[in-house]
C-alpha cells in the first residue's frame, strides 16, 4: 500500500529496496555472513561428527597435545594468596616431574593474583590469564571494566578474559556491545583478549553465530564458549557453530582467531570431541596450544591419567 504524504518520494518504493545504508554497521557486518541457521540441523551434522570422527583422534599424541592446550583455571570464592602460589607451584613443578610431557598453555585466575602469579611462575611459555570486565556477569560500568583489566595487565596478565555484555546482545544494543570490547581490547594492546559468549544464555545457533562474529569485530583475539558459571556451559554444538563463525571470519578477512570451550569440560572425551570439531571445521592450522585452548582444570589430572597409564593427581 502506498503511503501518502507531500515529501515528493515514492514511499512504496522505498519500502520493497531496504537500504545498506539504513542498515546499522553491525546488521552490515552480519549480512556479509551466513547466520541463519538451524539448531537441529547444527544437531544432527555434530552428532555425525562425534560418531564418525572423535575414535580416530583417541590417541596418546593428541591427548599429550591437549595436555598443553589447557588453561588451568582457579576461580573461586575461596582462592587466597597461599591457594594460588601453590597452583603455580604445580605448575613450576610439572616440568621436572615429566620432562617429556608439554606443560599447560595458561594459568587462570581473577585479576588480584596476577602479581602472585607472574611473579612465581618460572616455567617459560607458560601465559598468565585474567578473568576482567566484571567477570562473570559483565554487569558493570565500563570504566570499571577498564581499570579492572588495565590494572591487571599492569600486574603481569599475558591475556585477559572478558565476557561480552550479553543482556546488551540479547536487547540488539550491538554497539555498546562492540564499543565495550574494542574500548577493552585497547587496554590490553598487544596481549590477546579472549572474549567469552556464554553461549548457554543466547538461546539459538542463530544467536551464537551473531554474537560470535560480533565478537572477532570488534577486536576478539579468541572466542570462548562459556564462564563455566551459567548453565549449560560449553556444548559441541556452540563449539561448532562458533569454529564455522572462525572460518568465515578467516575466509572474508585473512585474520585467524583462537577457540577457546570452557565449562564443563569434564572427561578426556569431552576434550577429544572439541578437539574433533576444531580438526574438522578449521583444520590443521588451529590444532597449535595458540588458536585452541581448553579452559578447565579437572581435565589436566585425566589427560595426564591417560598419558602416563595410570591415575595420577599432578594437579
Amino acid at each position: 500500500m502506498s503511503e501518502h504524504c507531500n515529501c515528493g518520494h515514492d514511499h512504496e518504493h522505498e519500502h520493497e529496496h531496504f537500504h545498506m545504508e539504513d542498515m546499522s554497521k553491525y546488521d552490515q557486518v552480519l549480512s556479509q555472513y551466513e547466520t541463519h541457521i538451524s539448531d537441529e540441523e547444527v544437531a544432527q551434522k555434530v552428532a555425525r561428527l562425534i560418531e564418525e570422527k572423535v575414535p580416530e583422534n583417541d590417541t596418546p599424541e593428541v591427548k599429550k597435545f591437549l595436555m598443553g592446550s589447557v588453561e588451568l583455571t582457579t576461580l573461586k570464592t575461596t582462592d587466597s594468596e597461599e591457594s594460588v602460589l601453590a597452583f603455580t607451584e604445580k605448575v613450576n613443578k610439572f616440568e621436572d616431574a615429566y620432562p617429556t610431557l608439554p606443560h599447560v598453555a595458561t594459568i587462570c585466575v581473577y585479576p588480584c593474583f596476577a602479581k602472585i602469579v607472574s611473579q612465581s611462575l618460572e616455567v617459560e611459555g607458560v601465559e598468565v590469564a585474567c578473568v576482567s570486565g566484571s567477570f562473570p556477569s559483565s554487569q558493570a560500568l565500563i570504566e570499571v571494566k577498564v581499570a579492572e583489566t588495565a590494572l591487571a595487565v599492569k600486574d603481569g596478565a599475558t591475556e585477559i578474559d572478558i565476557v561480552m555484555s550479553v543482556g546488551k546482545f540479547l536487547s540488539g544494543d550491538y554497539e555498546t556491545l562492540c564499543d565495550e570490547i574494542s574500548e577493552l581490547k585497547a587496554v590490553c594492546g598487544e596481549k590477546k583478549m579472549k572474549v567469552i559468549l556464554e553461549t548457554g544464555l543466547l538461546g539459538s545457533a542463530e544467536n551464537i553465530k551473531k554474537a560470535s562474529l560480533l565478537a572477532m569485530y570488534a577486536g576478539a583475539d579468541y572466542i570462548k564458549t562459556s564462564t563455566g558459571k551459567e548453565k549449560p556451559a560449553a556444548t559441541p554444538e556452540a563449539a561448532y557453530v562458533m569454529c564455522q563463525a572462525i572460518k568465515e571470519y578467516y575466509k572474508k578477512t585473512g585474520i585467524q582467531i583462537g577457540f577457546k570451550p570452557a565449562g564443563g569440560l569434564n572427561t578426556v572425551h569431552d576434550a577429544l570431541v572439541y578437539y574433533t570439531i576444531v580438526k574438522e571445521v578449521l583444520g590443521e592450522k588451529w590444532l597449535t596450544n595458540q588458536y585452541l585452548r581448553l579452559g578447565t582444570s579437572r581435565l589436566a589430572n585425566l589427560l595426564l591419567s591417560e598419558v602416563v597409564g595410570e591415575e595420577t593427581k599432578f594437579f
